[in-house]
């Protein structure tokens, strides 16, 4: 069996069920992960309560998933795995942003909103 190429991207969304999240920019109050491994969907949702980790079964390999989240009024990045360190990423409150960069390796402490990501990650893409 051939190895696939795996590729992340981070979804941005404006929709949260929790109240203080609103003080955040409107459309970045929360972000998530999808992974597409050449032949599954998969998701990696940090919420307050639990991290949602899902397998989507039931979406074809090649379905355009994060075109279809951009349609619903989302923003999405397509990410490379572009960070390798050696040592620990710095302390850092737990947050779904923090669980983001430390799904793709990202040591920035000051980057804490989803709102700074995106910019942080879109400048990189723009480069």
């Amino acid at each position: 069996m051939t190895q696939k190429q795996q590729s992340i991207w981070i979804v941005f969304t404006g929709k949260t069920d929790i109240a203080w999240l609103k003080i955040l920019k409107p459309g970045f109050r929360h972000c998530y992960a999808l992974i597409h491994d050449g032949y599954k969907w998969i998701s990696i949702d940090p919420l307050a309560s639990h991290t949602d980790i899902e397998i989507h079964h039931h979406i074809s390999p090649d379905y355009d998933l994060p075109g279809w989240l951009e349609c619903q009024g989302n923003q999405i990045l397509h990410i490379p795995y572009l960070y390798n360190h050696r040592k620990s990423a710095p302390f850092a409150f737990f947050s779904c942003v923090e669980m983001m960069k430390r799904l793709i390796g990202l040591h920035r402490f000051f980057i804490m909103t989803p709102w700074q990501l995106y910019k942080f990650l879109n400048s990189k893409k723009e480069k």
